[in-house]
């Protein structure tokens, strides 16, 4: 018993955290007692206290940002002068275009389609000129509209009503179940984009300047993305003569791939047009900037030969011997003369603005207010929407008669009804040096309907059940690949001349040609 209490008072001398002070004992029993359980909770809590602090700082920045993008597709590229009155917005309309003339033709198209059904041919005259002035208001509406939001959200804006003529006759002829002229209208405004506007911009352009320059970089990217699309419409047809050849595939069978697999290339294309649009707007829109060093720069002629001169009779000699006849008369203005007695430019005349050289103002002032904006959009857009019902109603009527082709409609007029404002447009400001902005809208306009328009009726026409494919008439489909074949020669050196608009504008007569002989060929589908 002894020898077990000296083992015990040698052990708790040998550990002396055991023998404690009175005081020190008296203050460790007094400190309150924390169970495990308790701290890990707590350090637990203070964990999620960290991380929810961390999540409100992460979403507070990705608001700022997402604010701070906002506003940055919002703010205007230039500061806006005071939006016009009522009355001098609809003046503003009235006095946009000289266009508006063929306003008049939208009644008297609406009071033939139900005075006089039968006259489809006058019917079909009288709407195709009617939707060709309600196209130029529509790109009166965008430009003022986009005038107010920013260069990205306007590109977008420009982008998405850019072709609305084109979808919505595109729509309309598809719910009627016209799929022939759904192809080849919208082939046809590849094509007249491709090969009669931009044709127009270089030979336009080419009168004034002996060659004009534009961005190479940007011009061989969008030639790429025609060539997806048209790689997109030819597989079918491939697809199709290859099983064809097969006996062992029913005619149905191959019909119903072939529709499937057009459903699955739509999707594909919205994506590649989905990211283009990111390419262009966001990432890299300084390549489709006027500013690019990309750009070439446009030369003048040395003795312009496509400008006429008014010589004089009875010269009279100048002071230094030197006769005044031969003048360029470039324009009607009073020309100033320089020390040598050479013609300058007037101040602010045209020739400032060929060369680049006019200073932009620092204010825009809109010519319309938004409300007016929007109500002219939504009134345009349904009177688009019901006079082209009526031209396509009529459009078989029309060949009926047997003086003109559905191919020749679809193909040749029917584009014109939705590009006639853009033609003008463009050739405008390609004579001022401005050939980008005309790539812009024919090049750019072309990329719309291949990757954006063509894929979005077909899943639209998925949706509503119809049997609409990417397998377009065969003399479609190979004139599409020749004419994007040949504007890739034409634009690969990043210039331009008049030679190479005549060639582009002679390809599309020779193609008017021979889709006015043209029958045309049976879809795989004949009805819905």
């Amino acid at each position: 018993m002894a020898s077990t209490e000296d083992s015990m008072e040698q052990s708790g001398d040998q550990s002396p955290a055991r023998t404690r002070s009175p005081m020190l004992r008296h203050t460790a029993d007094d400190a309150p007692h924390t169970p495990p359980r308790v701290a890990v909770r707590a350090s637990s809590g203070a964990v999620r206290s960290r991380k929810t602090t961390a999540d409100d700082s992460q979403r507070r920045i990705t608001s700022l940002n997402l604010r701070r993008v906002a506003t940055t597709m919002l703010q205007p590229e230039k500061k806006l002068g005071p939006p016009p009155s009522a009355w001098r917005s609809i003046r503003s309309i009235i006095l946009a275009s000289w266009l508006n003339v063929l306003l008049v033709f939208i009644p008297i198209s609406w009071a033939l389609n139900f005075a006089l059904p039968d006259q489809q041919t006058l019917i079909f005259v009288f709407a195709f000129l009617a939707i060709i002035p309600l196209a130029k208001l529509l790109a009166f509406a965008t430009d003022e509209l986009s005038m107010r939001v920013g260069q990205t959200l306007a590109g977008l804006l420009n982008a998405t009503l850019g072709n609305a003529v084109e979808l919505i006759v595109a729509i309309i002829a598809l719910v009627k179940c016209e799929l022939s002229i759904v192809q080849s209208s919208l082939v046809g405004s590849i094509l007249s984009n491709l090969l009669l506007v931009l044709g127009m911009c270089f030979f336009a352009g080419g009168l004034r300047f002996s060659e004009q320059g534009f961005g190479q970089s940007a011009v061989q990217l969008n030639s790429s993305l025609l060539t997806i699309s048209v790689i997109a419409v030819l597989l079918p047809g491939a697809f199709h003569f290859a099983l064809s050849q097969n006996t062992s595939q029913d005619e149905g069978t191959i019909d119903q791939e072939i529709l499937k697999t057009s459903h699955g290339v739509a999707i594909i294309l919205l994506f590649i047009y989905a990211s283009y649009l990111v390419f262009q707007l966001f990432s890299h829109k300084a390549l489709y900037d006027d500013a690019n060093e990309d750009i070439l720069i446009s030369k003048k002629y040395d003795k312009n030969p496509f400008v006429l001169k008014r010589h004089r009779k009875n010269a009279s000699a100048h002071d230094d011997g030197r006769v005044t006849d031969g003048i360029l008369m470039t324009s009607p203005i009073n020309t100033r003369l320089s020390e040598e007695g050479t013609p300058l430019p007037a101040e602010g005349g045209p020739e400032d603005v060929e060369s680049g050289h006019s200073d932009e103002q620092d204010e825009e002032t809109p010519q319309m207010s938004v409300p007016v904006c929007l109500g002219l959009l939504i009134v345009v857009t349904v009177l688009v929407a019901v006079t082209a019902e009526f031209l396509v109603d009529s459009i078989n009527g029309l060949t009926d008669t047997g003086h003109i082709g559905k191919e020749f409609v679809g193909v040749i007029l029917l584009p014109i009804v939705g590009n006639a404002a853009e033609h003008v447009t463009a050739v405008t400001v390609s004579v001022k040096d401005k050939l980008t902005l005309s790539l812009g809208v024919a090049v750019g306009s072309s990329i719309q309907i291949a990757l954006f328009v063509i894929p979005f009726i077909i899943t639209l026409g998925w949706i509503l059940g119809k049997p609409l494919t990417l397998l377009f008439d065969p003399l479609e489909s190979v004139v599409l690949f020749l004419a994007v074949l040949t504007v890739n020669y034409c634009v690969q050196d990043g210039k331009s001349n008049w030679l190479e608009g005549m060639i582009l504008m002679c390809l599309y007569l020779i193609l008017g040609v021979t889709f006015w002989f043209y029958p045309g060929t049976d879809g795989i589908f004949t009805s819905c």
